[in-house]
């Protein structure tokens, strides 16, 4: 029985195959240890993107946006100016369209963030991360092999779960290499 079934998130006995260091916590442990802010751990180790958000204060600051290009135009007829009412009808119209095209891209990559989470498990749960040696494996092999840093085995996770496309350009793990033995049959 591993301590982490009592309770604890260090599997015992289970040694690092990189430097053989006992203790080894699980990702999520390491995560939010003292040693992660140290070594920005937190952001290394992502499970996946945080897309939580519902979209409704984009909307709200969408339309409140748009009610406000709507006051514009009709101070413009009000006036006798015509640019202002043609301009602030345009600009109403774009900022209602712009906010239903933001609105609805959050949904997508909130439900793509969904869609993706039990492969994203499947591959993060049973990881664990060695703080000597800055390496991530998994102790039995399965579901993945190998010593990875911790950006290629955020890397590994994000692809496999359909998150790539949301590693921001100057994330490290976008251009880390994961060996291609890690997973098996590839």
């Amino acid at each position: 029985m591993t301590t982490e079934e009592a309770g604890s998130p260090v599997a015992a006995g289970v040694l690092c195959p990189g430097c053989g260091g006992h203790e080894v916590p699980t990702v999520t442990a390491a995560r939010v240890s003292k040693g992660a802010v140290r070594k920005n751990l937190a952001s290394r180790l992502e499970k996946g993107p945080d897309k939580t958000g519902d979209g409704c204060l984009h909307f709200i600051e969408g339309m409140v946006m748009t009610a406000a290009a709507i006051a514009f135009a009709v101070w413009g007829k009000g006036e006798g100016k015509p640019l202002y009412l043609y301009g602030g009808a345009a600009l109403a119209v774009l900022c209602f369209f712009g906010t239903i095209a933001v609105v609805r891209g959050e949904k997508r990559e909130k439900e793509a963030a969904a869609a993706g989470e039990p492969r994203a498990d499947e591959l993060y749960r049973p990881a664990r991360y060695c703080h000597g040696c800055d390496r991530v494996f998994c102790p039995d092999g399965t579901p993945w092999q190998g010593l990875l840093t911790p950006e290629q085995f955020k890397k590994m996770v994000w692809t496999e779960a359909g998150y790539a496309s949301h590693l921001g350009s100057s994330d490290k793990a976008k251009t880390a290499e994961v060996p291609p033995w890690t997973l098996p049959g590839r």
